[in-house]
């Protein structure tokens, strides 16, 4: 929490609750389920609770809003952001049915009102969104046929709407492809942790 306070001092102490209750759920969960894996769990705040909220770094996402987090296994970047933005409306999906499991049963005890999650293929997902976020579910060019049809046209950001996109490594090749239109920050510019040193926020716009 001490991290997560350093770079977000202006959390109500609502948030720090919910913030502070999202290790032991995991803790427990992890005992009966895989959902994280055991090394990430010594390091669960730096390695999913921040690395999620880095989009936050990005972008504020606005009141009434809808987000869709795409394969968001145990609940990142979704959980972690739909505590940061409470006033913006979050949908998680997951194909995997045990991951949803978990996913709600966290949404039910840290009392998040602005999000839910369904066991879907993003493909079959009803409804429009003005981002869609992900954590490195596969490349850019398999994800985005994936939820090009799910975005709104109104606009009510900075950031015209479109894919917000947490990934690591050497992404030249990967990007390359979206070379006239994507846009890049270096999570390193946000959070001092080695753990950050190669991860990037992408940003997609699309239309429609």
């Amino acid at each position: 929490m001490d991290t997560l306070t350093k770079y977000f001092p202006n959390l109500t102490e609502r948030q720090r609750e919910q913030f502070a209750a999202l290790s032991p759920l995991y803790e427990e969960w992890n005992s009966k389920i895989n959902v994280i894996s055991r090394k990430d769990m010594d390091h669960f705040f730096e390695h999913h609770v921040l690395h999620s909220l880095a989009i936050a770094k990005v972008i504020s996402f606005k009141p009434m809003c809808e987000i869709l987090d795409v394969g968001t296994g145990g609940g990142f970047p979704g959980i972690p952001l739909a505590i940061m933005f409470p006033d913006t409306r979050f949908t998680l999906v997951d194909s995997i049915g045990k991951k949803i499991k978990v996913v709600n049963d966290v949404i039910d005890h840290i009392g998040l009102t602005n999000a839910h999650a369904i066991q879907s293929r993003a493909e079959q997902v009803e409804g429009e969104f003005d981002f869609v976020v992900s954590r490195a579910v596969t490349t850019l060019s398999e994800f985005v046929p994936w939820v090009k049809n799910k975005i709104s046209t109104s606009q009510f950001h900075p950031l015209n709407n479109g894919i917000l996109y947490l990934k690591g490594g050497d992404l030249k090749a990967e990007l390359f492809p979206f070379r006239h239109k994507v846009r890049t920050w270096d999570i390193a510019q946000f959070f001092d942790e080695e753990y950050f040193e190669t991860k990037k926020v992408i940003y997609l716009p699309l239309r429609k």
